[in-house]
């Protein structure tokens, strides 16, 4: 009989032909064992897990979960039958009586540091939560707030506050200098000398609209303080409101406990500046020393954050080495001429030969164009000689409202005078320590 097969023949297969075919022949079948046996030894299926199953194996050790005290929750075990000689980690073997482990599924508490669902009284929330870009409506406009200048404020207004371009590039550069001017400082007031060994280059006018240009901006209290021995002139800049001097000061200095007795010595200007005035009679000045400057610059630093000083042009006078002393930065003031500039050159030698070398690496120049002799001489050489010793220099240029020797107006100064005061004011906020070291 013909066999048609569709697969490999098996041994099985095989042995029950010859079966078959021997069927007819009697000697051959009587030569057979009534029983006969066939073992098959079929090869063991090896399963390589693939990389997604691997990754959500389940191991054969029991986890348990560890619950804070009194805290109770429901759990759903997954019970898994080891072999009987399974292998643990550890290289002990378990029976199977310990086989079965329990593997809890456990849902997340409150304080686990998993998010609960919305909804959840069961997680309260902390005050630190309710943040301002949570709870406020998004402001129109890509960039928010309306937008300063001219161009950006028409498309912002034609566009129906739909459209905001953001600040101009002359509003932006504005803020940055603002921002720099209104550098936080920590840890004490900070002190800057506005000096130069010659007079007459205006170290009362820089002194002036620098005090001004840092208290239009700054929030907290700035004073300049005339302590010129020969009879400053810096309290004519302003409009003044007392007649109390630095020597009035120093008597009444025990009396003072609060800033509202410290305002009746001082003048404020529109542009929130306190000047401190000088002793106007020249036999009464020459006692300020310094003694009395320590004292006055004690009580400024209960109540001010910056102090400048208008030093007058003895610079080996007794003033002259307290203020020093408490200098934080110095700015050196030099006229336009030869002469002037030599003498502002060689108080920054002097600075150096006694001790001040730091000061003089921080210092900044203000060149003060006004003065005579000014279109004669080559700026840029000047400038370029102070670059290579002091950290920067500023021009300042010549302004009616300044050469008068009068009041200053801060908002009354052209655009270039003021931005060069702004400017001076923030290379000097930026080398100030913004925190005091211990």
């Amino acid at each position: 009989m013909a066999r048609v097969r569709n697969e490999k023949p098996t041994a099985a297969d095989e042995f029950g032909d010859a079966v078959s075919a021997v069927d007819g022949d009697e000697g051959l079948a009587a030569q057979l064992p009534e029983s006969l046996t066939v073992n098959i030894e079929l090869p063991s299926t090896v399963h390589e897990p693939a990389d997604d199953e691997a990754a959500v194996a389940l191991h054969d050790i029991a986890i348990t979960p560890v619950l804070p005290q009194g805290a109770s929750r429901a759990t759903t075990s997954i019970h898994l039958d080891a072999d009987e000689h399974a292998e643990l980690p550890g290289g002990d073997e378990t029976d199977a009586d310990s086989a079965e482990q329990a593997v809890a599924i456990v849902p997340p508490l409150p304080g686990d540091g998993i998010a609960a669902p919305s909804g959840d009284a069961a997680s309260p929330e902390s005050a630190s939560m309710l943040t301002a870009e949570r709870l406020l409506h998004e402001k129109s406009g890509a960039r928010g707030g309306v937008p300063e200048g001219f161009w950006p404020h028409l498309v912002y207004q034609a566009s129906f506050h739909q459209i905001n371009l953001g600040d101009s590039p002359a509003v932006r550069e504005r803020k940055q200098l603002d921002a720099r001017i209104a550098k936080r400082l920590e840890g004490g007031t900070r002190f800057v000398p506005v000096l130069t060994r010659k007079g007459g280059v205006g170290k009362t006018t820089i002194t002036t609209i620098l005090g001004m240009a840092l208290a239009d901006v700054r929030e907290d209290r700035v004073i300049a303080v005339d302590a010129n021995p020969d009879r400053g002139t810096l309290s004519e800049r302003v409009n003044k409101q007392t007649r109390s001097t630095v020597r009035d000061l120093v008597t009444h200095a025990p009396s003072i406990r609060d800033f509202s007795e410290l305002s009746t010595h001082v003048s404020r200007d529109e542009t929130r500046l306190d000047v401190l005035a000088s002793d106007t009679d020249p036999l009464l000045s020459e006692a300020f020393d310094e003694d009395d400057y320590n004292v006055v610059a004690d009580i400024a630093a209960r109540y001010y954050s910056l102090v400048l000083t208008d030093c007058g042009t003895g610079i080996v006078h007794s003033v002259m080495r307290a203020t020093l002393q408490r200098a934080d930065a110095v700015v050196i003031v030099s006229g336009g001429s030869v002469d002037e500039a030599r003498l502002a050159s060689e108080t920054l030698t002097w600075l150096e030969a006694n001790g001040y070398g730091d000061l003089v690496k921080n210092a900044i120049v203000a060149l003060n164009t006004a003065t005579q002799g000014t279109n004669l001489v080559k700026l840029d050489e000047i400038e370029a000689h102070f670059r290579s010793r002091v950290r920067d220099i500023v021009r300042i240029p010549y302004d009616a409202e300044l050469a008068a020797g009068s009041v200053v107006r801060f908002s009354a100064l052209q655009k270039f005078t003021r931005d060069s005061a702004r400017e001076l004011a923030a290379l000097v906020m930026d080398g100030l320590p913004a925190r005091r070291s211990a």
